[in-house]
């Protein structure tokens, strides 16, 4: 039975659906035929439009993180500064979104909350596509025993539950600060991308542009980067996107059981965790809402322009 490798080299004049994920063909070939109103009568794939929802969550990506960026610099309150005469309040002019059970300004504390989850979503994302990507890369192009060895390594890791390895691994190297817990999801999901990328190398590796290069005298190094790199980088982008949601999620569990970033620093994970203690959903759920309706428009947000990038950059097999 010819393996994964083998069936990109397949040359037949009809589109062929290779399955780089077990399970996975059908799938595909249903989203490929969604997508042929998407190919004019001469062969050629248009660019369907991003629409107005991509922009919106374009611009609240951005002011989101135009907001962790400046935070020392823009007239807000001390987010740990409690005022015990304000206890609970609602929402007024001098406190946006209201205040917590200690008097803290929820609106101060959601914008440098932010930045806990901005600096482990996108930096933990960063080490993955620079780490798995690479070894991705080489292991899909160079094939023989490297890729073999890497692809079951890559298996055994990701059998094991996620959550379970960074709690321990988190509770294990303590005390937990921003940048292990970074450092930690990153080094997590550098499998995961290597998979993601390595599949991607797989259908251009043998592609006319790549054999030509080689028959041409290219180096290794010149074809990985000149050649297949380009062709990569839509597919890694686009799913790192989605493992930057992934990766909020997974701190914002942390921080609900007390292994993420320690108090007082505020972070939208804590900030539900103490909206939901002691009693304090019942007597202000602002606590918990405001933290908790943030991430998820940022997850939202995410995850759409993830998908439309998608649709915009990921050239299917059957149309090339």
């Amino acid at each position: 039975m010819p393996n994964d490798r083998e069936l990109d080299a397949t040359n037949n004049t009809e589109a062929v659906l290779t399955d780089h994920y077990p399970g996975m063909a059908a799938i595909d070939e249903t989203i490929l035929n969604l997508e042929t109103d998407a190919i004019s009568p001469d062969g050629e794939v248009l660019k369907r439009p991003f629409g107005p929802l991509f922009w919106v969550a374009i611009g609240w990506v951005s002011l989101i993180i135009l907001l962790a960026i400046l935070a020392n610099l823009l007239p807000l309150q001390n987010p740990n500064y409690g005022n015990y005469n304000i206890l609970n309040a609602g929402p007024s002019l001098q406190h946006w979104l209201g205040t917590d059970d200690l008097g803290r300004d929820l609106f101060s504390r959601i914008v440098f909350g932010s930045r806990v989850s901005l600096v482990v979503g996108f930096g933990a994302t960063f080490i993955s596509i620079v780490a798995g990507g690479t070894l991705g890369l080489l292991s899909g192009y160079k094939g023989g025993a490297l890729d073999s060895t890497m692809n079951a390594a890559s298996f055994i890791i990701l059998a094991f539950p996620a959550i379970i390895a960074v709690i321990a691994l988190v509770a294990v190297w303590a005390p937990p600060n921003l940048w292990k817990i970074t450092l930690i999801l990153g080094v997590g999901t550098i499998p995961l991308m290597y998979r993601v990328i390595r599949a991607t190398t797989l259908a251009f590796a043998n592609r006319d542009f790549v054999v030509a290069a080689k028959t041409m005298g290219a180096t290794t190094p010149r074809i990985l980067f000149r050649e297949i790199l380009p062709n990569v980088v839509p597919i890694g982008v686009t799913f790192g996107l989605i493992s930057v949601a992934g990766l909020i999620v997974l701190e914002g569990s942390l921080a609900f059981l007390g292994l993420s970033v320690p108090l007082p620093t505020p972070s939208w994970g804590n900030m539900i965790a103490e909206g939901s203690n002691n009693g304090l959903l019942s007597i202000n759920p602002l606590i918990m809402m405001w933290p908790a309706l943030s991430m998820f428009l940022l997850l939202l947000s995410i995850n759409l322009i993830g998908d439309r990038l998608r649709q915009r950059l990921d050239v299917r097999e059957g149309l090339l």
